[in-house]
């Protein structure tokens, strides 16, 4: 199994992520939005593709395009744009997929209100993602404000889209936070996972979790990740794993220690069911 790393990292940089990740053996990166602009002021695309061309490292998704649904006309627009620039920008260096988050605190709406607007949300940007041949993953994010918030809930948006570009993002800090099943996974077709996000987290109960706070390193927490990884080898996926880690306390450390420790601990985990390349 390939293993990526999420920018998370506030105090570092795009240019230096890529060094660090590309020293310490992942296989690939997630380029977050806001990393990608900030390289671009004094870089272009076409270096960017370059550097992934001639190093091992790949890029696994571009993230995100966030809280999609329930928007006002303004902030749809953005989001459209957005959406173009990465699909320009993913063409460029070898990435496909793009991750799709939905909103939170949208009042009251119904879970079939819910369902019926995250449906054409996804539909109407899967137009546009499938004419740059990208495709969308969406990430249920496990927490009681969020209007997705449960693997099942998320899988049933999905299958309504019914479109070969668009999956779904198995954030497993999200699929424990507010309990999904492990069932629900089992009978899952891995070929709709298009990203996992992997991590750990503080032992509190369902509902309390809160993701820049509460996350761990893979193995230092409460997340049955044995369970998970086991199911997951079970049904047959096949990608790779992407450590995820917001944590204040993260924040401080210094970038290289960080990345080194992340994929150390991520290989340790994924390793006891899924074969791992060594470091380098």
């Amino acid at each position: 199994m390939k293993l990526s790393f999420n920018q998370t990292l506030r105090q570092s940089s795009l240019e230096n992520d890529l060094q660090l990740c590309e020293k310490h053996g992942y296989d690939a990166i997630e380029l977050r939005l806001s990393f990608i602009k900030d390289y671009l002021q004094n870089h272009s695309i076409d270096e960017l593709a370059t550097y992934f061309q001639r190093h091992h490292i790949k890029p696994l998704a571009l993230n995100s395009l966030e809280f999609v649904t329930f928007c006002n006309e303004k902030d749809y627009s953005q989001i459209k744009a957005d959406l173009a620039f990465l699909c320009e920008v993913g063409n460029k260096i070898g990435c496909d997929t793009i991750v799709v988050v939905p909103s939170f605190n949208i009042g009251d709406y119904t879970m079939e209100e819910i369902k019926k607007e995250s449906v054409r949300v996804l539909n109407d940007l899967a137009d546009y993602a499938e004419q740059a041949n990208m495709r969308l993953a969406f990430e249920f994010v496990g927490h009681p404000d969020c209007s997705v918030n449960t693997f099942d809930q998320c899988e049933d948006i999905i299958n309504e889209v019914n479109r070969e570009s668009v999956g779904m993002v198995l954030d497993i800090f999200h699929f424990h936070s507010l309990g999904s099943n492990i069932e629900d996974l089992r009978n899952f077709d891995p070929n709709k996972i298009f990203v996992i996000h992997i991590d750990d987290a503080d032992d509190f109960p369902r509902g309390y979790l809160k993701e820049n706070i509460h996350r761990l390193f893979p193995g230092d927490g409460a997340i049955n990740l044995d369970l998970i990884l086991s199911t997951l080898k079970e049904i047959g996926y096949h990608g790779a794993v992407s450590v995820e880690l917001f944590r204040e306390e993260y924040y401080t450390w210094d970038p290289e220690k960080f990345i080194k420790v992340s994929r150390e601990k991520t290989a340790e985990v994924v390793g006891k069911h899924f074969t791992v390349a060594t470091q380098a």
